[in-house]
């Protein structure tokens, strides 16, 4: 038997599986072009089943499609049926003999997420465990709010954050309300493994509860509660949820907390699965809040807020000399945490300010200057949610913990009351957030950050260049000699072992390299460190970070060809 006929047989067997019409239909007519001799409809054919969509510490994320390495109903049922099988598991080990598990669920506004939802739902009730399902889409902080506000065991959301159109998700919380860690994503991966066949599966009618608005009510109630009462509120705002679910939420948020409702860019205020107007639903993508920015030249606001489509990240845009300007991850997470500290709000015997391996190292300098634990762990919520102490952490992907006691994950919501609430502040004392910005460089010195990322086809092209960054280190990058190089895969600093690679050079200029979590792309992320003599120095000092920089993103660009 060829190769061709044997990928043939296999996709035959999934088809007769497969309990979606749609993707049955979908796979049909790919196998009828592959029978017809058509050699692409054989490699797309091949890619759909070059093996099961990776279960992970993000879950699942891919193409819809049918075929095993795409998101479609037979995956998702196969997935829920392992989690669910996972999480009985854990609760016989703790001696527990009540019912089945109890899972919230969510769902936001892309493609098949309320039919992946659903799936979701009747796969824990068949198996005897609480479905509950958040009443329509909205945000994944409320997701992540509603698993402790609800004492279950687990959550569900059904996401792809900020991918592209066509990609759709599935994201895993434990019952603490954090994202899951090793091993029990290697765990409940087995589980999945162990599901033979997903018309195998029951699959109940009926039987799990809808949820009505009361968790959103809950959660916005404590979003509010997280701001000062007696702070400024005079702010103008301008919003935009990027074809997202954020709209409706965001602006209740800031209705409640004493705000003027923000104004929304009402091409991208709708959910659309679709993103018509923008090439990439991602507030770091350029062009993608060119509207908002539009807007706010006709609004004349003191801020300008994106989401992505989920709600789970925040993006800020400032007025300057030059117009307006998107702020980086790591300015707004810098601001953020001076806020914290500022009105007192770490609380404990030495509250901890937690950021990622990637992320600027300013906030450990602000921490240590204020008497607080700073901390560095892997990237992503799954880590920095986790950290013991945590007052507040972020990661320079625009994603902020501001509030872990209730949402230890990244909280695109209470991210945005709270930056509205600083420039708030700051505009009552007649000052603005670059004007903080400001006062945190020549009090910490310039800590200047960029980053790039190499796009690939084919994932199999990332790993040829990380063995060949670790097999020929770089002697110096950008003319500054390298004084150190760490092979994160080793796990350093006590940190556990992730794929990456981080050099520190001569004069305290940072590279980290390493692989998307959920893109295919390789991640170059960038800092500068230069002392400032007091704000007469600022310019000069920024200059030389952006020297630095240059030279070394050109070393950096040429190292990590594809």
């Amino acid at each position: 038997m060829s190769k061709t006929d044997e990928l043939v047989t296999t996709a035959r067997a999934w088809l007769d599986d497969d309990p979606d019409p749609q993707t049955r239909a979908e796979l049909e007519e790919v196998l009828e072009a592959v029978q017809g001799g058509d050699e692409q409809a054989r490699d797309d054919l091949a890619d759909r089943f070059a093996g099961f969509l990776e279960f992970g510490t993000a879950g699942l994320r891919g193409e819809l499609g049918a075929g095993p390495n795409r998101m479609n109903r037979a995956v998702v049922i196969r997935t829920a049926a392992g989690l669910t099988a996972y999480l009985r598991q854990q609760r016989e080990a703790a001696g527990d003999a009540t019912p089945g598990p109890a899972v919230v669920i969510g769902f936001d506004a892309r493609t098949n997420s309320d039919v992946f939802a659903r799936d979701t739902a009747a796969v824990v009730t068949a198996a005897g465990g609480t479905a509950m399902v958040l009443p329509h889409p909205l945000p994944t902080p409320v997701l992540a709010f509603a698993i402790r506000h609800l004492g279950a065991d687990a959550g569900v959301m059904v996401t792809a954050s900020h991918n592209p159109p066509q990609d759709n998700g599935y994201k895993v919380y434990l019952g603490d309300g954090s994202q899951i860690v090793p091993p029990a994503d290697a765990d409940i991966a087995e589980h999945i493994a162990a599901v033979a066949r997903v018309s195998d599966v029951p699959l109940a009618d009926d039987g799990w509860q809808t949820l009505d608005d009361e968790v959103l009510e809950a959660y916005l109630d404590r979003a509010v509660a997280v701001l000062d009462p007696d702070s400024p509120r005079d702010l103008g705002v301008v919003h935009t949820a990027l074809h997202g679910v954020g709209s409706e939420v965001v602006r209740r948020a800031f209705e409640r907390a004493g705000f003027v409702a923000p104004a929304p860019v009402a091409s991208q205020a709708e959910p659309d699965p679709a993103f018509p107007t923008v090439a990439f639903p991602n507030p770091e993508e350029p062009g993608a809040i060119d509207a908002a920015l539009e807007l706010a030249g006709q609004e004349h606001p003191d801020l300008v807020i994106a989401n992505d489509p989920d709600a789970d990240r925040c993006a800020l845009a400032v007025r300057g000399a030059d117009g307006w300007r998107m702020l980086r991850g790591d300015e707004v997470g810098a601001l953020l945490g001076q806020h914290f500290i500022d009105r007192g709000r770490a609380g404990g015997d030495r509250p901890v300010l937690a950021r990622s391996i990637v992320s600027s190292r300013l906030l450990g300098a602000m921490a240590e200057a204020a008497g607080l634990e700073p901390v560095e762990t892997l990237t992503g919520f799954k880590w920095i949610g986790r950290v013991p102490g945590l007052a507040y952490g972020y990661e320079e992907a625009l994603g902020y913990c501001v509030d872990p006691a209730t949402v230890p994950d990244k909280d695109g919501v209470t991210a945005a009351l709270l930056a509205a609430e600083l420039a708030a502040t700051l505009k009552a004392g007649g000052r603005t957030l670059p004007d903080l910005l400001d006062d945190l460089a020549v009090r910490h010195g310039v800590h200047q950050t960029d980053a790039f990322s190499v796009r690939v086809a084919d994932l199999a092209q990332i790993p040829p260049v990380m063995k060949r960054l670790r097999d020929q280190t770089p002697a110096e990058l950008g003319g500054v000699a390298v004084a150190r190089t760490d092979d994160l895969s080793e796990g350093v600093d006590g940190l556990p072992p992730t794929d990456g690679i981080r050099f520190l050079l001569e004069d305290d200029t940072r590279v980290v390299v390493r692989p998307s979590g959920t893109e295919p792309k390789l991640k170059v992320y960038l800092e500068a460190v230069v002392d400032v003599d007091g704000p007469e120095d600022l310019a000069r000092a920024r200059e030389e970070a952006t020297g630095r920089l240059a030279q070394v993103r050109e070393s950096m660009q040429d190292l990590t060809e594809v």
